[in-house]
């Protein structure tokens, strides 16, 4: 497969940001009892500061109805979703009347009409817009999206978007001592990403895609819909299963085009976690410089689901400027899924 695709335009758009010690110190730690080893792991987490439409510390809603939170839902997505979308379209030079297809991924919201229609009246996309919705594939929706995405433009000769797009703020838990709550409270944030994915063009070419699922570990990584809101499941094996699945993926993904590891120029890991990123470099022989667009990611933005892998690849793109050569994608969601992007950047002239 050569899709013939690129990424021709990028944007973000984030909430306001807090210092990892704020969500402890003014809702996460007073819940515990301030127990200092909880704060350890908590503080462990490899986040710096993370996004928040809803900060706990000024709005509790851990107590709220599931129902209560979707009602919010639309409304705190949206001006994230919009403001993305309108900087990809900018940075690509192209009018939203232009998109063939409007592709959106989101996991914390639930709505009829959905995100994808509300995001296509606020751009002003025009009424024969073609919309996907990709909803509750976790933190890995976004590269099934870019495939998506890409194949309409290569197919139909026309610009798609994609967009991303979590409010993971919206679903807080009542602080526990239960490790995989501490975690999840420590790493996951809010925010949006969008990527305009043109037939032809200057940019990053979408080369070729690869999934792998382990069944077997379904349950390493949970997003349960419950009465008070969606709850996060994150097994400490979660590293490990991710593990046993990359390498034989990324080798699959980069012998199609009869390239190796050492041939990868940039690679672009979601930060689901410091261990992830430990194993995942270990598994690949990667030494720790190699992802520490992931790493930095994480830090200053926490993982924001599914946006969280094209901040890190618009990262990558931006350290190869110039140079070209070959980057990987990777990210990781519910199933046990991981999905891999092989794209081409552009090189000299």
């Amino acid at each position: 497969m050569s899709t013939g695709a690129v990424v021709s335009g990028w944007g973000c758009a984030f909430p306001p940001a807090q210092p990892q010690e704020h969500y402890w110190d003014g809702f996460y730690g007073p819940g515990v009892g301030g127990d200092r080893w909880l704060r350890r792991v908590f503080m462990s987490a490899g986040c710096e500061r993370r996004h928040t439409v809803f900060d706990p510390t000024v709005e509790d809603l851990s107590a709220c109805s599931t129902g209560r939170r979707m009602e919010r839902y639309i409304a705190a997505a949206l001006p994230l979703a919009t403001g993305a979308a309108v900087a990809a379209l900018e940075s690509a030079g192209v009018a939203a009347t232009e998109i063939g297809l409007l592709c959106v991924a989101s996991c914390t919201g639930y709505a009829t009409p959905g995100l994808d229609v509300a995001l296509a009246e606020a751009l002003g996309a025009g009424t024969g817009l073609r919309r996907m919705l990709l909803g509750h594939m976790g933190c890995h929706a976004a590269l099934p999206g870019l495939g998506a995405a890409s194949e309409y433009a290569s197919t139909r000769r026309r610009p798609a978007l994609l967009v991303c797009a979590e409010v993971c703020s919206l679903h807080a838990q009542p602080p526990s001592t239960d490790l995989e709550q501490v975690v999840a409270h420590a790493l996951f944030s809010d925010g949006a990403a969008a990527l305009v994915v043109a037939p032809v063009g200057a940019g990053l070419e979408v080369v070729d895609l690869a999934a792998a699922t382990d069944a077997s570990a379904a349950g390493h990584l949970r997003w349960e819909v419950t009465d008070r809101g969606f709850r996060m499941g994150l097994a400490r094996q979660l590293p490990d299963a991710v593990g046993r699945q990359v390498g034989p993926l990324v080798d699959g993904l980069l012998a199609g085009r009869g390239l190796h590891r050492d041939d990868v120029a940039g690679w672009a890991v979601h930060p689901g976690g410091p261990r992830v990123l430990q194993v995942v470099a270990d598994r690949l022989g990667l030494d720790s410089g190699r992802l520490l667009n992931s790493r930095q990611v994480l830090a200053e933005h926490g993982n924001c689901s599914s946006p969280t892998i094209l901040v890190v690849l618009d990262r990558v793109r931006t350290g190869l400027a110039g140079a070209g050569g070959w980057v990987v994608a990777l990210a990781f969601g519910p199933g046990l899924t991981l999905y891999g992007v092989l794209l081409r950047a552009d090189g000299p002239p």
